[in-house]
């Protein structure tokens, strides 16, 4: 009988372990074969993997020349894409994120507090360059936003090219680039996965400089804040990195996170390796006055 009893036990423990293999394949994500976001995008309704945008205006800039990084069944290889050379620091970096009864004020001047950035322009002799000769160049620039402090969700409501802000004062735009193609695909940013145009310094989706550390069985914490007031936390939960499977239109779900040094049950935004990788629309019912949209 105790045979038995082992032998079905053994079956069991077996299965279960089939099914959170079948679980942890079925949420892989291979950042060598990360399928491609151009297109991916509506001004009509919100849907999961895309971006809702209020206006679909395509201009001008981005990338010149397609990397090879870049495959042709659509997919591109985040391990193998180049990267703008540079080790810059910017000593006057400044963020300040204070809360007040129903408001979260956050001033900043957009350089990084918590990392170096690459060289821009990106110079001819860096390789990035026969790619995106990206000529922005990275300066101070004041940013002030009062978002709500206790943001209620609704149905989704469009974006435009800004998402939201990160907690080291750095702007994070949407995913696509002035040619409505996956910027983080296309166009050529540095070792923090940042790189400016005219209005200064920005992500187009979350590097892991501002989470690098951190254990992956600890909740997620808070790396920045949508321009609704919700937060922007970093990708695992669990022990497990989140993927577009586990969240809704808007590209975030509900769950405990760290916010404000708490513990705290909220909806958030997810960053993930995919496109949307950051906010595909936001949520909120209110967005922070001034927002281009």
């Amino acid at each position: 009988m105790r045979r038995e009893i082992a032998s079905a036990l053994g079956i069991v423990l077996a299965l279960l372990g089939i099914a959170g293999m079948a679980h942890a394949v079925k949420n892989a994500v291979d950042p060598a074969n990360l399928p491609i976001g151009d297109g991916k995008y509506s001004t009509t309704a919100a849907q999961r993997g895309y971006v809702y945008l209020c206006h679909a205006q395509a201009g001008g800039g981005g990338a010149t020349v397609q990397g090879p990084w870049i495959h042709d069944d659509g997919t591109w290889d985040s391990t193998a894409k180049a990267e703008v050379d540079g080790s810059v620091s910017w000593p006057t970096a400044y963020v300040s994120i204070t809360k007040s009864g129903g408001t979260r004020t956050i001033t900043s001047n957009d350089l990084p507090t918590n990392h170096t950035t690459g060289v821009f322009p990106i110079q001819p002799s860096d390789d990035a360059y026969q790619y995106d000769p990206n000529p922005g160049a990275i300066a101070a620039s004041s940013r002030s936003w009062e978002l709500p402090a206790k943001p209620k969700k609704g149905p989704p409501q469009c974006m435009g090219g800004e998402a939201g802000i990160a907690v080291n004062g750095v702007d994070i735009y949407n995913p696509l680039d002035a040619l409505l193609r996956d910027a983080n695909a296309h166009e050529l940013q540095d070792h923090c996965d940042g790189h400016p145009n005219a209005h200064g310094y920005h992500y187009h989706s979350i590097p892991k400089c501002l989470y690098s550390g951190r254990s992956r069985k600890k909740p997620p914490v808070t790396v920045g804040f949508a321009y609704d007031g919700f937060p922007i936390t970093s990708p695992f939960e669990d022990g497990e990195r989140l993927t577009n499977a586990d969240l809704d239109v808007c590209h975030g779900k509900t769950s405990k996170v760290k916010v404000d040094g708490k513990l705290k049950r909220t909806y958030h935004y997810v960053a993930t390796r995919e496109y949307p990788y950051v906010v595909g629309c936001f949520r909120g019912t209110q967005i922070a006055a001034g927002v281009p949209r």
